[in-house]
């Protein structure tokens, strides 16, 4: 066990290192990285490198030293940014306008994919390190939030961000500018959010208010990758209207920002009881300390 979380510890070091890198070599910085994007998409790649860099990396570091420390809550806890990065780098690497626009990130596609799969290998290792009958249970007005609350994720997706421009794409002539200036990467996150995020969403959120038990280590994954999600998508939207973006949205930064808030708050709620003493509740399994083991 204690290897299997050195492990895990690693490769979340490694991971948040590598997401720096990316970060700090893309347009936010260095702008060594040159994404093959519309001014609207280098937009939004900016203000998800600033979130990255602000939220995203400290916590991946931060539940990295968590798991080589040994503390129970690490496996849990390393599955939002792993799929985090899964979600967020897919759409780096494919939502180019190769061949159509300047750029050369294709020169940095091994270092892109490398992170990917780091990240899915990061994934799949904390999953398969969290028994779900091990998982500390959660109240019933907590199910009830995190169920009502993902259904709202799902709801705002569909109407709040993706509705009006694909019924603007749906015209005969479209005036949304990122769908005429990067149409690869306004389909790909169409695809991806309305065809993963979604569905994720309206599948768990009914499971959790239906206390069904197979939901429980998904209500983690989801709230905690969603959470950081919000909070990309947040700055984003915060960065396209800082920069007079034609296609930013006061009330999507509202809307976005609050959505954020809510999020971190419940997940918060949720994971708290991972952090308690072991003798507080059936919580995940840990080794007793040494002065337990002394008194048995």
């Amino acid at each position: 066990m204690r290897t299997q979380n050195r492990l895990l510890g690693a490769g979340l070091l490694t991971l948040g290192a590598a997401m720096a890198s990316v970060a700090v070599l893309g347009p936010l910085v260095f702008d060594v990285l040159r994404y093959r994007i519309s001014a609207t998409s280098l937009n939004q790649i900016i203000g998800g490198d600033a979130a990255a860099l602000a939220v995203v990396v400290p916590i991946t570091v931060a539940v990295g030293v968590l798991a080589i420390r040994g503390h129970r809550a690490a496996p849990v806890l390393a599955l939002a940014p792993s799929i985090f990065v899964v979600y967020t780098y897919t759409q780096l690497i494919i939502g180019n306008e190769y061949l159509r626009l300047p750029g050369n990130v294709e020169r940095f596609f091994p270092l892109l994919l490398a992170v990917f799969i780091l990240a899915g290998a990061v994934a799949l290792r904390a999953w398969n390190s969290v028994p779900a009958e091990q998982l500390p249970p959660t109240s019933a007005g907590v199910d009830r939030t995190a169920g009502t609350l993902l259904l709202v994720i799902a709801v705002f997706v569909v109407v709040g961000l993706h509705l009006p421009n694909y019924l603007d794409a749906m015209r005969d002539h479209p005036g949304t500018v990122q769908y005429l200036s990067s149409p690869t990467a306004f389909w790909l996150v169409k695809f991806m959010d309305l065809g993963i995020v979604v569905p994720a969403a309206i599948a768990v959120g009914i499971a959790t208010l239906r206390h069904r038990q197979w939901a429980r280590k998904p209500v983690y994954a989801l709230l905690g990758a969603y959470t950081l999600i919000g909070a990309s998508v947040a700055a984003m939207a915060i960065t396209m209207v800082a920069r007079h973006d034609p296609d930013a949205s006061t009330a999507t930064v509202i809307g976005a920002v609050l959505l954020t808030a809510l999020l971190a708050g419940l997940t918060w709620s949720v994971y708290r009881p991972l952090f308690r003493r072991a003798s507080t509740g059936p919580a995940l399994a840990a080794a007793p300390t040494r002065l337990e083991e002394s008194t048995v």
